[in-house]
C-alpha cells in the first residue's frame, strides 16, 4: 500500500522536451518521480540531479516488454498517483513514405495503448489515479503533410474519451487530462523547417502543471492555439481539403 502523503508520478518520455521540463517542475514541487525513456545516459543524468526523488527505467514503448518495465518502475517508486505520457514521434511526410507512417503508428498508436492500458489497470486496482497524455492540436483535423501523426493524435483523443467512460462505468475514480499543445521548440521539430507560433518548452510545461493541478479534462496550450482550434473545427471537410497547409 502506497503512502498517500507522498505524491508519486511516472513520466514516460521524460528525458527530453516537454516531458523533461515537466519532470523538473515535479521535482521542484516535491514529487517522487519515476522517469522512463530510451536513452540511459539521459536517465542517469536526471537521477543524479535529484537522487532522493528520482528513480529511472529504460523503456521503449514499442517493445512488448514495456508494460512489465513500467510496473517495475512503479514498484521501485513505491506507487503511482499520476501517469504522464509524453512519449511520441511525428514527421512531415509529404511523399507519404510508408515506413514513416508505420513507425509513427507503432509509437503513437500501439505503444501508446500498451502504456496507457498498463497505467489504467494499475489505477483500477488502486480505485483511483490520474492519467495525463500529451496529444496535439493536430488531432483536430487531418493534416495532409502529416497523415499518420494527425491520425494517431485523434486516436489518442478518442481513446482517452473511451477510458474515461469506462472508468465511470466501473465506478473508478480515475481522472484524465488530454494536453494538446501546438508547435513546441523541442527536438521533434528540429528539422530545419519553419513552424509558426513556436512555444518555449518551459512555458508550456508551466501551463501543463497548472492544468494537472486543476485536473482539467482537455488543455489546449496556449490561448493562440485555442483560438486556432476553435476556427479549425468550424471548417467543413469540403473546404478543408483546399487549405494549403504546408507547416
Amino acid at each position: 500500500m502506497q503512502n498517500n502523503t507522498v505524491k508519486r508520478a511516472v513520466v514516460m518520455g521524460g528525458t527530453s522536451g516537454i516531458g523533461y521540463e515537466v519532470v523538473r517542475l515535479l521535482i521542484k514541487e516535491g514529487w517522487q518521480v519515476g522517469v522512463a525513456g530510451r536513452r540511459e545516459d539521459l536517465l542517469n543524468a536526471i537521477r543524479l540531479s535529484a537522487p532522493n526523488q528520482v528513480v529511472t527505467q529504460t523503456i521503449d514503448v514499442t517493445r512488448p516488454d514495456a508494460s512489465e518495465a513500467l510496473l517495475q518502475l512503479i514498484g521501485r517508486l513505491g506507487g503511482m498517483n499520476l501517469y504522464f505520457h509524453s512519449s511520441g514521434i511525428g514527421f512531415q511526410n509529404y511523399n507519404l513514405n510508408a515506413d514513416i507512417e508505420l513507425r509513427t503508428l507503432e509509437t503513437n498508436g500501439t505503444g501508446f495503448v500498451r502504456m496507457i492500458n498498463t497505467a489504467f489497470h494499475y489505477f483500477a486496482r488502486q480505485k483511483e489515479g490520474h492519467i495525463a497524455v500529451i496529444s496535439s492540436i493536430a488531432g483536430t483535423k487531418g493534416l495532409g503533410i502529416a497523415p499518420a501523426y494527425s491520425a494517431t493524435k485523434r486516436f489518442q483523443n478518442t481513446y482517452i474519451d473511451a477510458l474515461e467512460q469506462l472508468a465511470h462505468i466501473r465506478k473508478l475514480s480515475i481522472r484524465f487530462t488530454d494536453i494538446r499543445p501546438g508547435f513546441v521548440a523541442t527536438s521533434l521539430l528540429n528539422d530545419g523547417k519553419h513552424y509558426p507560433l513556436l512555444m518555449n518548452t518551459s512555458a508550456v510545461a508551466a501551463d501543463i502543471m497548472q492544468a494537472l493541478k486543476r485536473k482539467k479534462r482537455v488543455a489546449v496550450i496556449d490561448w493562440r492555439y485555442r483560438v486556432l482550434v476553435f476556427f479549425w473545427r468550424m471548417i467543413p471537410s469540403c473546404l478543408w481539403k483546399y487549405l494549403p497547409i504546408k507547416n
